[in-house]
């Protein structure tokens, strides 16, 4: 028998050497951050639950004699969320995507419109003068960057 054969053969020893370092570096990252947050339905109930709270600690002078119509009104507010919480909770994973991916195209519209107005420049008297793209200017400093890329207009 030859030496690979006198071992027995492990066949998935990448996979579990993987799967360690993997389980390693989310125990690491639970005990530097804490633990991940939940679904955007269980963060919507914590969020209720916070904001009840402290609505209900508050004991100004403004709330005085309707402190329990507050009250009251936070019971109901709470009894109607928490249904729709338990019957969709995919629903709310699903609206902090669109509302993450509507940040992202607004971002880059921003971006797109601010690269548009640094691109002109004009004149004291406000008239646009002659268009001279920043790229052209050998003192710009966004010159120093990597060399060896190419833009390239497909319009």
């Amino acid at each position: 028998m030859s030496e690979a054969t006198d071992r027995p053969v492990d066949g998935d020893a990448w996979a579990d050497a993987c799967a360690e370092d993997l389980a390693a570096e989310q125990a690491r990252r639970r005990a530097r951050y804490g633990p991940p947050p939940g679904s955007a339905a269980e963060e919507l109930r914590k969020l209720v639950d916070a904001v009840a709270d402290k609505v209900s600690s508050l004991q100004t002078p403004l709330f005085g004699a309707a402190a329990p119509a507050v009250q009251q009104a936070i019971r109901q507010a709470k009894s109607a969320v928490e249904p729709v919480i338990a019957r969709n909770p995919q629903v709310f994973d699903h609206l902090a995507a669109a509302g993450s991916e509507l940040l992202a195209a607004y971002r880059s519209a921003v971006e797109g419109q601010e690269s548009r107005w640094t691109r002109t420049t004009e004149g004291a008297s406000g008239t646009a003068g002659p268009s001279k793209k920043a790229a052209d200017d050998p003192s710009d400093p966004r010159d120093e960057g990597p060399s060896g890329t190419e833009r390239i207009d497909l319009d």
